[in-house]
């Protein structure tokens, strides 16, 4: 029996990059990844969310960095935990990012991940990790994965009603200190969003049979780097599956482009450091920033080239971060 709902809770989750992709769905409706994926939780891009419940509200009200939004999208998230909970007041949501919202940086990832673990608390829940990755899972795919921190896979799962599909830590933290110089070349919300891009996949895609066919040796490969902290071959395998990614939506009908200018710039520039003996890869997500792994004390010299790149708007520096947790 969940407890009297507490009103209200602040959560923080931090966004995360997949350095191993996702894209694609097996089961739409209870939002069952296709592959598994596995990333890493970034400490300097997060997003606060408060949530409350009131017995006298008629509907959910949700305001996203001071400006309400359509509650709809969120009120079917809301249900889950009205359900689990076994009450049926409105929520009352404010959440706020650190960094652009929809512009390819993971904000659905933080978002619904704080929006999971403020929302039950609020609700009177407490829920285990796996519970709450599940949960996030819901709202968005790469949400399962922010509830943890350091780096992270998600399992696709086999079992038709997702419980077999949730994310679980790798590695903590400070196990591994990794950092990354974000590129942002755009602050727009991107035309197409992630769910849209990757809706019907299957259909869209002569490419999307031989990406799902691969992505169980690609996961084994990383998963194995990872272990023996092998950073260039983290590195060349999060190139990898970023190209393959941006190819398989290059190939969708009709096709995704999510770079600009400037996202092709920032990833030669990060080749010829490399070249010049940096070691230093990039990745991109559904969007047209650029994130570049690399040590710590390559970090500075990173953020420095990038922030020369024409059309490069700002640079952001972040190690691995925590995994979602109460402000409160």
């Amino acid at each position: 029996m969940a407890a009297a709902p507490i009103s209200p809770v602040t959560a923080r989750a931090h966004s995360n990059i997949a350095l191993i992709k996702y894209w694609g769905k097996r089961d739409a409706a209870l939002n069952l990844p296709a592959v598994g994926s596995i990333s890493i939780t970034l400490d300097g891009l997060y997003t606060d969310t408060r949530v409350g419940f009131h017995a006298g509200a008629e509907r959910d009200s949700v305001d996203i960095g001071g400006r309400k939004v359509d509650a709809a999208p969120f009120t079917r998230f809301l249900d889950l935990i009205r359900a689990r909970a076994g009450i049926d007041y409105r929520a009352r949501v404010e959440s706020w990012n650190n960094f652009p919202t929809g512009a390819g940086l993971a904000s659905s990832a933080s978002g619904y991940a704080a929006l999971a673990l403020a929302g039950s608390r609020a609700a009177g829940l407490d829920m285990s990790p796996r519970a709450l990755s599940i949960l996030a899972r819901q709202g968005s795919g790469s949400a399962a994965r922010s509830i943890f921190g350091g780096i992270v896979e998600m399992h696709r799962g086999e079992a038709d009603d997702g419980e077999d599909a949730y994310a679980e830590a790798l590695l903590a933290a400070n196990e591994w200190p990794l950092e990354v110089v974000v590129a942002i070349t755009d602050r727009n919300s991107k035309a197409v969003n992630s769910t849209t891009g990757m809706s019907a996949i299957d259909t869209r895609s002569d490419y999307y049979d031989a990406w799902v066919k691969h992505a169980p040796d690609d996961l084994a490969a990383m998963r194995a780097a990872i272990a023996a902290r092998d950073f260039e071959t983290v590195g060349a395998l999060a190139e990898m599956s970023c190209l393959k990614l941006h190819g398989l939506m290059l190939s969708t009908r009709p096709g995704l482009i999510y770079w600009n200018a400037a996202t092709v710039a920032a990833m030669h520039a990060i080749r010829e450091l490399r070249d010049a003996g940096t070691p230093v890869y990039f990745t991109i997500d559904a969007g047209p920033q650029v994130k570049a792994l690399c040590a710590p004390e390559h970090t500075a010299r990173v953020a420095a080239v990038l922030a020369q790149v024409p059309g490069v708007l700002d640079t952001r520096i972040s190690g691995l971060g925590p995994g979602a947790h109460l402000l409160d």
